[in-house]
Parts: structure tokens; C-alpha cells; sequence
């Protein structure tokens, strides 16, 4: 029994010195899909129609990003759903009075650090889908796409799992058998 509490200490403390080392590390970038709405411009009209877009953009890929188990998986999804997130945001558009479309495209690009309540990225180049609205030189509007932060309280319950819960409870059911 004391060898079983040494080994899972061991095994904690390599798993959360592990684990700082990916917060710190670039390799954090590759983690998160990024969606960043670009306004049109700066007039309040402007600015305001963007976050109508963003509102049914977020609703229209809710179920999509819901069945994705990683973030490559929800990238791919996003990259099959281009068109219909364009046409979300141009009736979004349309419905609003304007005659500019909107672009939507995933790349990677560089972000500044940002904070989304206990979460801070770190700035550097992280994949993002981009929406650009318009002439897309207004402020923008971001969040992540993947884990979904920006998609919580649309309806949909997400589970979060522990890989370190997962790691333990794997050791000791292969431990006890």
C-alpha cells in the first residue's frame, strides 16, 4: 500500500510538472481554436451588426463543436461549415440592412494575450477561424471556439474531463487487477 502512494505521488508530480510545462510552453497554442469576428468598421451601426453575427454564428456551430472530442476534429468540422457560417453572417447582414457580406476562413494567425475569465492566453500564433465583415477594419470581437468557452450558456451542458483524473484512474484500475 505505501509503494502505491509513492509511485501516485510520483506519478502526480511528473503529470503537474508536465502540465506547467505545457501552460508556459508554446505547445498551449495548439491547443485552442480561436474565432475572431472582424466589424466592418468602428460606426456604432457597425459595431452593433457585428455582434448580431456573432450571436448566430455561435448558435448556428453550437451542435457541431458539441460533438467534437478534439480540437483538430472541431477545426475540420469548421473548415466543412465555411460556406454556411458566410451565410449565416450575411443574412445576419441582410436582416440588418447592410449590403457588405461577410468572409469566413481558418487560418493561423497572431493574437495578442487574452483573458476569458480564469483563462489567459498567452499572445502568440494560434489557429482561429476568422470572420471579417465588410471592409473587416472595426474592432473586433473573440473569444475560443475549441475548448468551447465562447459556447457555454447557449443550451448546450459540455462535460470537461480530467486527463490527470483519467491517467490516476487508470493506474489503480490496472494496479488492483
Amino acid at each position: 500500500m505505501k509503494g502505491k502512494i509513492i509511485i501516485t505521488a510520483v506519478l502526480i508530480a511528473v503529470i503537474m510538472i508536465g502540465g506547467v510545462v505545457l501552460v508556459k510552453g508554446e505547445s498551449t497554442q495548439t491547443e485552442y481554436l480561436r474565432i475572431h469576428i472582424r466589424a466592418n468598421s468602428n460606426d456604432t451601426t457597425d459595431q452593433a451588426v457585428k455582434y448580431k453575427v456573432k450571436t448566430a454564428v455561435v448558435d448556428y456551430l453550437t451542435p457541431f463543436i458539441a460533438e467534437c472530442k478534439t480540437k483538430e476534429q472541431a477545426k475540420k468540422t469548421i473548415e466543412s461549415q465555411l460556406l454556411n457560417i458566410e451565410k449565416t453572417a450575411d443574412r445576419v447582414l441582410k436582416a440588418n440592412g447592410y449590403s457588405y457580406t461577410a468572409t469566413a476562413r481558418v487560418c493561423n494567425e497572431e493574437f495578442p494575450t487574452r483573458t476569458y475569465d480564469d483563462l489567459t492566453l498567452e499572445s502568440g500564433y494560434y489557429d482561429a477561424l476568422i470572420i471579417g465583415l465588410g471592409q473587416a477594419k472595426g474592432d473586433n470581437w473573440w473569444c475560443v471556439v475549441y475548448p468551447p468557452l465562447c459556447f457555454v450558456g447557449s443550451g448546450t451542458n459540455y462535460v470537461y474531463k480530467s486527463k490527470i483524473k483519467e491517467i490516476i484512474d487508470t493506474f489503480f484500475a490496472t494496479s488492483n487487477a
